[in-house]
């Protein structure tokens, strides 16, 4: 079932986690993705931002930032006194924080989790990190292709006589990152429900992206795969499992790793007899690939998406940012909704009893009696400075 708008009225579209109290520490990249997945879950989520005149890093018009929808906003001067005790006194409520800084900076905040847990045993505190909380790069600087780096992931990315190519920052930001962050909490939580404490979740880019890569190096312990790029199955090693450029200068993906899907890819290429019967023969690889290559350039992407279109043979446009949400399926499936002037993916996965919620802009928080802080307080609060307005 599709997600319900925000806001919806009836209870149906509250979403699997309702009820949920998350605070999410302002940061970029894997953390804000996850507020964002928990906010459509259904959370609660608090996004604390740091009260200062400092211009962030990117600006993006309020009406496209999705590190920022579906949260309420609250500003904090956490360098003042009481600035530091009322995020403390905000994670006494909270079930989950999650934040995304270097090693140490939220104990140099005062908010760490020895702190924390103290005062909120039934806290589940996600920490998001490049390196980890620990171990000799634990302290450094670094990035999704840093990561990928050293997490052999890189290495096997990209074409077997060119250089390893960054697969945007899917890999190690999001997927490594993002993904393994709410695994985390979601089993600390499940495990919360038996036990009745909390507990840290140390998220790692560098051990997430490791761990995507699992499969591989299965394979490379048992030969199947060679640890050099583009000598493989699925690194474009193989000539039935690559892209190719079309009459048009735009690409097909041809994925047709089983020998029924490469038969009917075969017959429709048409692809000469001696391919079509040797698939996995290696010593054909390179002219099977150039016979591939030539007769996909006779055509215009769309021609040939055309003609595979109601067939098994894995053969699919390559389609930009700009065209996947207006293919024929993802229109179908709302795989993409619109929101004022923002297109963008639909909450995800999907609930059959509690969807979803399309989250809008971010809001300020309007109320913070739900962490037992009450208007007049609150008010307090914003006049001196503690807290923006």
């Amino acid at each position: 079932m599709m997600a319900k708008a925000a806001g919806s009225a009836d209870g149906t579209g509250a979403g699997p986690l309702a009820g949920l109290k998350v605070i999410e520490m302002a940061g970029l990249g894997p953390v804000p993705l996850a507020g964002l997945l928990l906010a459509e879950m259904g959370a609660e989520v608090l996004r604390i931002e740091r009260k200062s005149k400092t211009q962030p890093f990117l600006q993006v018009p309020p009406e496209f930032d999705l590190d920022r929808h579906g949260r309420e906003i609250l500003k904090i001067d956490l360098k003042h006194s009481e600035g530091a005790e009322l995020l403390l006194r905000l994670a006494d409520k909270a079930d989950v924080l999650i934040e995304g800084f270097r090693p140490g900076v939220m104990e140099r905040l005062g908010a760490g989790p020895e702190k924390v847990l103290a005062r909120n045993p039934a806290l589940v505190y996600g920490r998001m990190t490049g390196f980890g909380q620990d171990g000799p790069l634990a302290d450094r600087a670094g990035h999704d292709l840093t990561y990928l780096a050293y997490s052999g992931v890189l290495h096997a990315i990209g074409p077997k006589d060119g250089k390893p190519v960054p697969p945007l920052n899917l890999v190690a930001d999001y997927g490594g990152g993002t993904m393994f962050l709410i695994a985390g909490i979601l089993a600390a939580l499940f495990e919360r429900s038996r036990s009745g404490k909390g507990q840290v979740v140390d998220a790692a880019m560098i051990d997430g992206a490791s761990m995507l890569a699992a499969p591989f190096f299965s394979f490379l312990a048992t030969g199947f795969w060679r640890d050099s790029r583009g000598s493989n199955l699925l690194d474009s090693g193989a000539p039935f499992y690559d892209t190719y450029e079309t009459s048009d200068g735009r690409h097909v993906a041809v994925a047709c790793l089983e020998p029924q899907f490469f038969a009917e890819f075969a017959r429709l290429l048409p692809l000469e007899e001696r391919f079509a019967k040797a698939q996995y023969d290696q010593s054909l690889w390179g002219e099977m690939r150039d016979a591939i290559a030539a007769r996909l350039k006779q055509k215009s992407r769309d021609e040939w998406a055309t003609l595979f279109k109601e067939t098994d043979a894995c053969v699919a446009p390559v389609l930009s940012l700009t065209e996947a949400p207006l293919h024929p399926h993802n229109r179908a499936r709302k795989t993409h909704i619109a929101a004022d002037r923002l297109t963008r993916p639909a909450p995800a996965p999907r609930f059959s009893r509690t969807p979803g919620i399309v989250s809008g802009e971010a809001r300020p928080a309007a109320s913070l009696e739900r962490y037992g802080i009450d208007r007049e307080e609150t008010e307090r609060l914003a006049a001196s400075g503690v807290i923006g307005e």
